[in-house]
Formats: C-alpha cells, structure tokens, sequence
C-alpha cells in the first residue's frame, strides 16, 4: 500500500500537483507558494529540474 506518509524518493524527479503532501514538501523545499509550484509545472512540466530552472530564472 502507498503511504502519504513516506515522502523520500522513488518519485522525487517528478512533481505531482495533485498531491497535497508534494505540494507541501515542494514549496517548502524551494521556498516558494503552492500556486507558484503549480504555475512551474504548467509551464514547464512535471520534471524536478525543470520547475527548479523556472523558479530559478
């Protein structure tokens, strides 16, 4: 059974928008809103790298 609760990785080089658990960890860890998470992966997709370039820019 997946746990919400184990938030390591296999998953950690995709973002899934629909996940409040990742949403959390994801604006924490890039110190952003979960709305700006969310603008990221509609801009540029699901891809770790390419939400953190985004952000980054």
């Amino acid at each position: 059974m997946d746990s919400t609760k184990n938030v390591g990785s296999p998953d950690r080089d995709r973002i899934n928008v629909n996940e409040d658990y990742e949403l959390q960890y994801w604006s924490e860890k890039f110190g952003v809103s979960r709305d700006r998470i969310k603008e990221a992966v509609e801009a540029v997709g699901t891809s770790v790298e390419a939400v953190q370039k985004y952000l980054n820019k």
